[in-house]
C-alpha cells in the first residue's frame, strides 16, 4: 500500500506547530489511518538570527509583531487552552526567551534514520513548553536524545561536524524556495499544502479526499 507522505514543515518552538500537529494526529487517529500515513520533519527556523543567549519571548513578540502585552497575554491564555484540550501544557511564564533552534533541527534530521523524529521533536517541544528549558542548550538536547532511546553521543557529534550543518542549511533553504515562509506547513505527497493549526475537521476531510484517490 502507497502512504500517503506528510512533510511537516515546523520549529520547536512555534505554538502552533504543536497545536497544529496535535490537531492532524487527532485527525489521523480518528480516521483510524495510522498505518497509510508516512510522516517527516522539515527544518525552519522562526528565528535564524536568534543569538546564543536568546532573547525574552515577550520583548521578541513586540520587536517582531508589534503585538502589546495585553494582546500576547490574550494570545497566550488561548493557546494555554486550545493546548490543554489537545492534552498538551504551555507553560508560559515571564522570563520564558525565544532561543535559537538550529543544532535542535539538526537533531530532529538525525532522528529520522531511526523513526524517532515525532517522538524528538515532541519531546523537545514539551522540555521548551512545559518544563521551562532552553531547548537550544547542549545539555538539554542530550537528555533529550536519551528521553527518546536515540544514540546521545553519535547525535551530539553531529552538531560540529561542518557538512551537518551546511546540510541542514540547505534543507531550511530548500523549503524556503518553495515559498514557505510561516509554520506550520503541511505538505501533501509533494504536490499540496496547507498552512496553519487547522481544525480537526479540515485535516480529516484532506486526508481523507486525498486516501480516496
Amino acid at each position: 500500500m502507497k502512504k500517503l507522505k506528510i512533510d511537516i514543515v515546523s520549529d520547536v518552538v512555534c505554538p502552533w506547530c504543536t497545536i497544529g500537529y496535535k490537531r492532524l494526529e487527532k485527525a489521523i487517529n480518528e480516521l483510524g489511518i495510522q498505518d497509510q500515513i508516512e510522516i517527516e520533519w522539515q527544518p525552519f527556523e522562526l528565528n535564524p538570527q536568534m543569538p546564543a543567549e536568546g532573547q525574552n519571548v515577550n520583548e521578541h513578540i513586540t520587536e517582531k509583531y508589534g503585538s502589546t502585552l495585553a494582546q500576547q497575554v490574550e494570545s497566550k491564555q488561548n493557546m494555554t487552552a486550545v493546548g490543554k484540550e489537545l492534552g498538551f501544557t504551555f507553560d508560559y511564564f515571564d522570563e520564558m526567551k525565544m532561543v535559537n533552534t538550529f543544532d535542535a533541527h539538526i537533531l530532529i534530521d538525525y532522528a529520522k534514520a531511526f523513526g524517532k523524529q515525532t517522538e524528538l521533536t515532541l519531546r523537545l517541544t514539551t522540555a521548551f513548553f512545559s518544563e521551562r528549558k532552553d531547548v537550544s542548550q547542549r545539555d538539554i538536547l542530550k537528555q533529550a536524545l536519551l528521553d527518546v532511546g536515540l544514540n546521545a553521543e553519535e547525535g551530539m557529534a553531529r552538531l560540529d561536524d561542518p557538512e551537518m550543518r551546511a546540510s541542514l542549511s540547505e534543507q531550511e533553504n530548500y523549503w524556503k524556495n518553495l515559498g514557505i515562509n510561516s509554520v506550520p506547513t503541511f505538505v501533501f505527497d509533494r504536490k499540496s499544502a496547507a498552512t496553519g493549526a487547522q481544525p480537526v475537521e479540515t485535516f480529516k476531510k484532506v486526508l481523507s479526499d486525498l486516501i480516496a484517490q
